[in-house]
Formats: C-alpha cells, sequence, structure tokens
C-alpha cells in the first residue's frame, strides 16, 4: 500500500515544504491517515527505518501533531490545543507540522476557528489537512491552502498493490470493480460476494421499493456501486459479442446495448447524490426505476 500512496502527487510535493497551509483531497477515507503520515515522513525527510519514521507511524514525533485521535472528529478542544502548541518552538526539527486527518467530517464551527492561524501560520508551523471529499471543507478554508487532489489509482496499479499484500488469491476482479479505491478492492475481495449477489438482484429488476430500503441499510454504499458496475460492464462485453465474460451470468438477457450503457450513467448519477449525502435508499429506488424505463425504452 505504501508504494501505491508514494507514487501520488501529494506526496512527493511534500518534499519541498513549500506551503504554509496544504488540503489533501484522496477518496479513501480507510487510507487517509496512512497517506497524511507518509506525507507528514516527506515532509521531514525521515527515510524508512529512521527513529523519526517509525515515531510518524506511532504518532509520537514531537514536531508533528496528529488530530484528532483515531476514529474521532475534529472539535473546539482541538483547535485550542493546536493554537497553544503552534506557539512552542520545535523540539528537533527546526519545523512543526499539524496534520488535520478527516478534516471532511470536522464541523463549520471549527473549520471557521482555524481561518486564522491556517492563513497566517507561526513561523516555521505547518498545516497538512486530509480530506475525502471537498464539498465538505468550507470555501474560506479551500482558499488559504494549497490544494493536492489524488485521484483513483489505476486499475493495474490496484492489482499489483493487492498482489503484494494478499498473494496467492485472486485479485483481478476486484481490482477491476472497485473503481481505483482500494479499500473498495479489498472489501470486495474478501466481502464482495454479498455485493454482487445483491447487485444481480437489483439489476434482475427485484429493484423494489422495499428491497431498496434494506439496501438503503448498508453502510459499504461504494463496495455495493462496484459491484454494480463491474456486472454491468460484464453485460455490456457479453452484448456486444464478449461470451468470454460470464461473471453476469444471465442478466444480459432482455437488456440491448443501449439500456445497458445508459444503466452505468445512472448508476455513476447515483453515485454522485450520495456524495452530496442523498438518501441511500431513495436514491437506489430513483436508480431502480430509471433503469427500468432505460430497458423498456430500448425494447420498443
Amino acid at each position: 500500500m505504501k508504494e501505491l500512496l508514494r507514487s501520488t502527487t501529494a506526496y512527493r510535493a511534500m518534499g519541498r515544504g513549500e506551503f504554509g497551509a496544504a488540503l489533501v483531497l484522496f477518496p479513501d477515507e480507510k487510507y487517509l491517515r496512512m497517506l497524511l503520515k507518509e506525507c507528514a515522513k516527506r515532509f521531514f525527510g525521515a527515510e524508512d527505518g529512521s527513529r523519526a519514521a517509525a515515531l510518524i507511524d506511532g504518532e509520537t514525533f514531537s514536531d508533528c501533531l496528529i488530530f484528532p485521535e483515531e476514529g474521532g472528529k475534529l472539535n473546539a478542544e482541538d483547535c485550542d490545543a493546536i493554537s497553544e502548541e503552534s506557539l512552542l518552538a520545535p523540539v528537533e526539527a527546526g519545523k512543526k507540522l499539524f496534520v488535520l486527518d478527516g478534516f471532511h467530517t470536522a464541523p463549520a464551527l471549527v473549520q471557521n476557528k482555524l481561518l486564522k492561524i491556517l492563513e497566517e501560520p507561526p513561523e516555521g508551523v505547518h498545516f497538512l489537512l486530509g480530506a475525502s471529499a471537498e464539498f465538505s471543507v468550507l470555501p474560506t478554508v479551500l482558499s488559504r491552502t494549497v490544494k493536492y487532489v489524488v485521484p483513483p489509482f489505476a486499475e493495474e496499479d490496484v492489482q499489483r498493490a493487492l498482489a503484494r499484500k494478499y498473494p496467492g488469491e485472486d485479485v483481478s476482479r476486484a481490482a477491476g470493480a472497485c473503481g481505483g479505491i482500494f479499500s473498495v478492492a479489498e472489501n470486495l475481495l474478501f466481502g464482495g460476494g454479498e455485493n454482487f449477489s445483491l447487485a444481480r438482484r437489483f439489476l434482475s429488476l427485484e429493484g423494489s421499493e422495499l428491497f431498496c430500503r434494506e439496501l438503503g441499510e448498508r453502510k459499504d454504499k461504494r463496495e455495493f456501486f462496484a459491484a454494480l458496475k463491474s456486472l454491468l460492464r460484464d453485460m455490456l462485453m457479453q452484448a456486444a459479442g464478449k461470451t468470454e465474460y460470464v461473471h453476469s451470468g444471465g442478466l444480459v438477457e432482455g437488456y440491448s446495448l443501449g439500456a445497458i450503457i445508459a444503466a452505468l450513467g445512472l448508476v455513476g448519477e447515483a453515485e454522485k447524490q450520495i456524495q452530496f449525502n442523498a438518501n441511500f435508499a431513495s436514491c437506489l429506488y430513483a436508480l431502480a426505476l430509471g433503469i427500468k424505463e432505460e430497458k423498456e425504452k430500448w425494447q420498443r
């Protein structure tokens, strides 16, 4: 996983340290904190195996302060601690870095409280913010930071990373379905069978309101959408005569090529709505109706 994270432009840019406050936008929330710590090691020039690298990994390096505690959300008390700590001189590195993880979950009040120090940090003090969604970050914060956008990884890079981490596993389908999000690939690899089964039911037009409400209780939204898109892509290849693509089974029957292409577009739109906090169950039901409409339209 480290190789993937270190291939990003955000990681490479940290070696220059030319920022007062930087924001890293990374879509994989599970590995966001890990990326930020890799960036911090790059910022301090901490090489693998060094004392500083080990301390940063353990979140105990004196000049690299990571907020909030893992699993928590940035709050007003954290802001007070950051303000106080920023006035203290670095202990051993000659500069100080505040790493603010999960900034997309910080309430607007907390983000506003940090505006002044982000705009005018004390000399030698730097801020590294991490978020998985830009729309959750206030425009006033965005205007005060250098932004590094880390896009989803290429399928082949995810596949190689999965093969390194899980030797002996058949990782190709998980890599192909994950949309470039490594944690989604992992979930599909070990728990994806259920998501593929649910996606098959959904595409069999069992997407009733009750079924969609049941699906709406699930937390693994990305994994479900990944399985759905994977099946649709298989159906697309089958409809185009590529019979070696058999994962979708008999789903392709009754779907024209145009209906499948339209369905893929509708799934993409549904994903965008979920990113903006749309209700998952309602979004799924609307998606089911939309796919059914497209299927019937292309059958006329």
